[in-house]
């Protein structure tokens, strides 16, 4: 996979396919469209660090689109629990890597900024 690719990839889409699909009614139009914007963001940004592999400049992208998510989480209801942090942290640590952040095994790149 490479960085472009996970355009396609973002968990918004199994975020509105459980919305859709599932009823799953902490899923808005308006939150999903937040967190797409926020993610598109945070591709493009890693997307112009891609040839660097400056792994202070990724992690501070890492920082801004957890702390992002953090604020929109706590104004629009707690909408990411357990299952979507999952799927967060698990995309925000591909990219990261794809940007070219070597990561630990196991390690959670988003632990030290997470609140949701």
């Amino acid at each position: 996979m490479t960085l472009p690719n996970l355009f396609q990839d973002k968990p918004t889409i199994l975020w509105s396919k459980r919305m859709v699909e599932d009823g799953d009614d902490m899923f808005t139009e308006e939150r999903i469209q937040m967190s797409e914007q926020v993610l598109d963001y945070f591709l493009n940004e890693l997307f112009a660090l891609q040839g660097t592999k400056d792994a202070e400049q990724i992690m501070k992208s890492v920082e801004k689109v957890v702390v992002t998510f953090n604020e929109m989480n706590e104004a629009h209801d707690y909408f990411i629990e357990t299952m979507e942090r999952e799927e967060l942290a698990d995309f925000i640590d591909k990219a990261a890597r794809l940007a070219g952040l070597h990561i630990k095994e196991g390690e959670d790149i988003t632990e030290e900024w997470r609140e949701w």
